[in-house]
């Protein structure tokens, strides 16, 4: 007997013919029986599974993050940079959605997080792995928070991504190639280091910004930069309020400042000379 096929109609009203029985299908493809049931609320509260549900959305976006900043710090090493362009801005558009994600949750009032939130013990987001590696491969190398991430699964995982160059080291390496002057503090050092701003750099990016037809790749990939780090801003920034309407200035769940860190987050800069050129063009 022929394998039994399930028929459907999408909104074209065209037929769509399943996978026989037994094969792959929508639900087996995408694991839905195992995403569907990863939320597990500790409390009866409405507003709890929304709060997972953003924070597990959140986290499936930084994957992606992860995947598409580790292709282009790999396309920019090789000297490939049209795909890292389009790479880079995929991110900035995945940072939109994060950003987006504050005003859900910005419909919790305070009333509504207090009924649950000491049930999240010290759980936090600051505990994120993936968002710690995306700040590391970004370039802020702060090596005391990897100890967060001590004794856990993903402990070596997120050193690894400390002692990587970033993206703008590469990014730096292939300004030294294109025949800029650069220190070798800024194309060879240790990289769990933050970087320090020179201005050797920023002379390097004022000479590309100021002969855009000469350096069009290096001019495209700097703007695809400060893009990114604009994007990253706003998530901060929406973040950062979203807390402030929900606890105020309480500490958060982990042991963190609270919002007092989340007002120190936006002062960061992951590419400085991107920014502090425009002022002297």
């Amino acid at each position: 007997m022929a394998d039994k096929i399930h028929t459907s109609v999408d909104l074209t009203g065209e037929d769509i013919h399943w996978a026989p029985e037994g094969g792959l299908s929508y639900g087996r493809y995408l694991a839905l029986d195992r995403i569907l049931s990863a939320q597990n609320p500790l409390t009866d509260e409405h507003d709890e599974l929304m709060f997972i549900v953003i924070h597990q959305a959140s986290e499936l976006w930084l994957k992606l993050c992860l995947h598409e900043l580790d292709g282009a710090i790999a396309c920019i090493k090789a000297g490939d940079t049209g795909p890292a362009f389009k790479m880079i801005a995929r991110i900035a558009r995945i940072q939109e959605q994060l950003t987006q994600s504050w005003s859900i949750l910005a419909t919790m009032t305070p009333a509504d997080y207090l009924r649950f939130r000491d049930k999240l013990g010290q759980s936090s987001g600051f505990q994120s792995a993936q968002y710690r590696m995306l700040e590391y491969k970004l370039g802020n190398k702060n090596a005391d928070l990897a100890r967060v991430h001590e004794n856990t699964p993903v402990h070596a995982e997120v050193v690894a991504a400390l002692n990587a160059p970033s993206l703008y080291d590469v990014t730096l390496q292939i300004l030294a190639k294109a025949g800029f002057d650069l220190p070798k503090d800024a194309t060879e050092r240790d990289w769990s280091t933050p970087y320090l701003p020179s201005q050797a750099v920023e002379d390097a990016w004022a000479e590309v910004y100021r002969n855009t037809e000469k350096h069009w790749a290096l001019y495209e990939l700097a703007e695809k930069l400060v893009d990114l780090e604009h994007r990253f801003q706003q998530w901060r920034f929406n973040h950062m309020k979203t807390v402030e309407r929900i606890i105020g200035y309480r500490r958060g769940t982990g042991g963190s400042s609270g919002v007092g860190y989340l007002v120190k987050a936006l002062d960061l800069r992951f590419f400085p000379e991107l920014w502090t050129v425009r002022t002297k063009l």
